[in-house]
């Protein structure tokens, strides 16, 4: 549990947060310039703040009020940003192995193996950082990190410096570490992928300000139509169970309370919980159930809002059965024309395709 409370104040910038952190990852997400990296380096203790407190479990980092305020290499923190920072002249094993000689042998409570087992580095011990991809290159700077045995771990726009193809790989890779090393993680982002993915907690930064604290569902659903130029930023997220995999078409079937959902790639865990982003831009609304259309997968849910204003577009909530939240755009004549209204019963129709699996933890592409 970490607990933060800061005050700082530059010439033309003010930074006033307030918020808690759970377990696993708790998100600063917003655009550029709201204030998530500085809240970074404030917990980190590479500034200090004007006014303010972080404390990490029972430990006080900062308290300005009783003049407290641990040397970063005394916070026990973790710390990944964008560049890797890797030495360029050391191979991988002797980057790793930098990150745990600071640490006091009694302390060092993360093995290197298990380590290097969940990022999947083992191959690569003996290269050095000129010869290795960007996505390799990160997932060593975050096994140097964690061979620090941190009591918290901060990785702030981690992914940011890498393509698509390369961020939709350490994506599971950070779950991985999330689950299985339980330690908490401070995650800096403006990607609504990485935070609908990631966090349990979502802390929303607007103009040095926290505008909105919850779980992703909440924080990343659209707040009305009116933004509807942001309405491919708008999320839901949704969690079923592994219910098979159709090896003849290359597909997992997710079992959710509200239907069935079909998921490109192959997950090996039957019955593990799997967590889906899905754009409220790639929704379809259908009143009753047609299998004349090609989209495989179809939730029942009722309507319990129906945003419009006088452009194109309209936004359609949905509760899901089971209890997920589900948002569609569509346009405001579909909406008239099909009549749909709050206490409808509907069918949210989503195309596998849309649905991005590469980022999708523990999944396999299945060769095509």
């Amino acid at each position: 549990m970490i607990a933060v409370a800061l005050k700082l104040k530059r010439r033309d910038f003010a930074l006033d947060v307030a918020f808690d952190g759970g377990t696993g990852v708790t998100a600063l997400f917003g655009p550029s310039g709201c204030g998530k990296t500085t809240v970074i380096r404030l917990v980190a203790g590479l500034e200090r703040p004007d006014e303010g407190r972080v404390i990490l479990g029972e430990r006080v980092l900062t308290d300005t009020a009783a003049g407290v305020a641990l040397k970063p290499h005394r916070r026990r923190i973790g710390l990944v940003f964008q560049d890797a920072q890797l030495f360029p002249h050391l191979d991988v094993a002797t980057n790793l192995a930098y990150g745990r000689f600071f640490t006091p042998k009694a302390a060092r409570r993360i093995e290197r193996e298990a380590v290097v087992e969940v990022l999947g580095i083992g191959h690569l011990m003996k290269r050095r950082p000129a010869t290795l991809s960007g996505g390799e290159r990160q997932r060593v700077a975050i096994g140097r990190a964690l061979l620090t045995s941190p009591d918290l771990l901060l990785m702030d726009e981690p992914l940011a410096a890498l393509d698509d193809d390369r961020k939709l790989e350490i994506l599971p890779f950070v779950e991985r570490l999330r689950d299985e090393f339980a330690i908490p993680i401070l995650y800096v982002s403006h990607s609504v992928e990485e935070v609908a993915r990631l966090a349990a907690t979502v802390v929303r930064l607007e103009q040095g300000r926290v505008s909105q604290i919850g779980r992703p569902a909440e924080v990343l659903a659209p707040t009305a139509v009116a933004r509807a130029m942001h309405r491919f930023e708008a999320m839901s997220v949704l969690t079923g169970r592994l219910a098979r995999f159709d090896a003849d078409y290359g597909l997992s079937m997710i079992d959710h309370p509200a239907g069935r959902i079909v998921l490109p790639g192959a997950l090996s865990e039957i019955g593990g919980e799997v967590r889906l982003a899905v754009r409220a831009t790639d929704v379809t609304l259908s009143l009753g159930r047609s299998h004349h259309v090609s989209v495989r997968t179809s939730l029942s849910g009722r309507v319990v809002r129906v945003d419009t204003d006088h452009g194109p577009f309209a936004l359609v909530t949905m509760d899901l059965v089971g209890g997920d939240r589900l948002h569609a755009y569509a346009t405001r004549l579909a909406v008239d024309d099909l009549g749909i209204d709050v206490g409808d019963e509907v069918n949210a129709l989503i195309k596998a395709v849309s649905i991005d699996e590469r980022g999708v933890p523990g999944l396999r592409i299945v060769p095509g």
